[in-house]
């Protein structure tokens, strides 16, 4: 049998049950590729998976390979893939992206102006942004505030909201504001008092509003647009309490037609989704270690 090398867990805890293993080399199927990866993002889901915080929502099958964002070249393409060997892609692994091979259901084209590194970077938080905005339906002109702006999904959110011409206002840390604020939103100091600071910095009001921060702002967020259905969240677990709607357990309720827009808009400029380390496979306990302790600002990937 063929094997490759991934990063595998046995059982729930810390950075630490993360192991360099030998495993069997995956099989395309009808529709899918192969790939040899090149990048995969980790994600904090990834972190949360990994210590057991996930288990009622995620089961997992020991042992695990993490990871799902990846970018790479195909290796080996079943019948009917719509991507060629040889062809540099990116997408959403079926399973297992920390490994130095994985298979994509739904491959995308990467530009060559796009590193692998960023397209890896780009899936996840690039997806979650952008079906947030469609699911609020947010138009040209209108204000949208962005809870923890600063963050890996605030970040692009702001950037794609910018780009269709929305008004953004995004709450930050202190250190965040000016970077945010260079992106194309109106920064405001996340915290007490925020609802003030944002009709100051709004004084038109704020039409929809996006939590990617799960900071306990869902009621004041409603209270602001004066409708729970202009409010989302993909992190505050008392969501249904306020009437607002959680995006981002329910597969399908994926937007992955948003990738190749994604990787347009990098392509030509116009995004940036800054990759903070670029670590070996080996040292994923590392990255993990890193998400946990909130070192990083920006995205870490893996180099398999």
């Amino acid at each position: 049998m063929s094997m490759s090398t991934a990063i595998t867990f046995s059982e729930y805890g810390g950075p630490e049950v993360l192991a360099l293993s030998q495993v069997a080399l995956p099989e395309p199927g009808p529709g899918q590729v192969r790939i040899r990866v090149r990048a995969t993002a980790v994600n904090p889901i990834d972190v949360r998976i990994r210590a057991g915080a996930m288990q009622g929502v995620f089961p997992v099958v020991f042992p695990m390979v993490p990871g799902w964002d990846v970018a790479g070249v195909v290796d080996k393409a079943g019948e009917g893939a719509t991507a060629s060997v040889g062809d540099e892609v990116f997408g959403v692994a079926s399973a297992g992206g920390y490994s130095q091979y994985a298979l994509l259901d739904r491959p995308f084209a990467k530009p060559a102006e796009v590193s692998f590194e960023t397209a890896a970077a780009m899936v996840t938080v690039g997806e979650a942004a952008c079906r947030a905005i469609e699911h609020l339906g947010v138009q040209p002109g209108q204000t949208l505030l962005i809870h923890g702006a600063g963050g890996s999904v605030g970040t692009v959110a702001v950037q794609v909201a910018a780009a269709r011409g929305i008004t953004v206002i995004g709450t930050v840390a202190e250190q965040d504001a000016e970077r945010v604020n260079a992106l194309g939103a109106r920064a405001v100091l996340y915290g007490e008092g925020w609802v003030e600071r944002v009709k100051a910095a709004a004084p038109d009001g704020v039409d929809s509003v996006f939590d990617t921060s799960g900071a306990g702002v869902l009621a004041g967020s409603v209270a602001l647009v004066g409708d729970a259905d202009k409010v989302i969240t993909i992190a505050d677990p008392s969501f249904a309490q306020h009437g607002v709607r959680f995006t981002g357990m329910d597969p399908a309720d994926r937007f992955p037609e948003a990738l190749p827009q994604l990787a347009a808009l990098i392509a030509a400029g116009k995004l940036d989704v800054p990759v903070w380390h670029a670590y070996p496979l080996a040292e994923a306990a590392q990255a993990h270690a890193d998400i946990e302790a909130r070192r990083n600002q920006g995205k870490v990937v893996l180099l398999p």
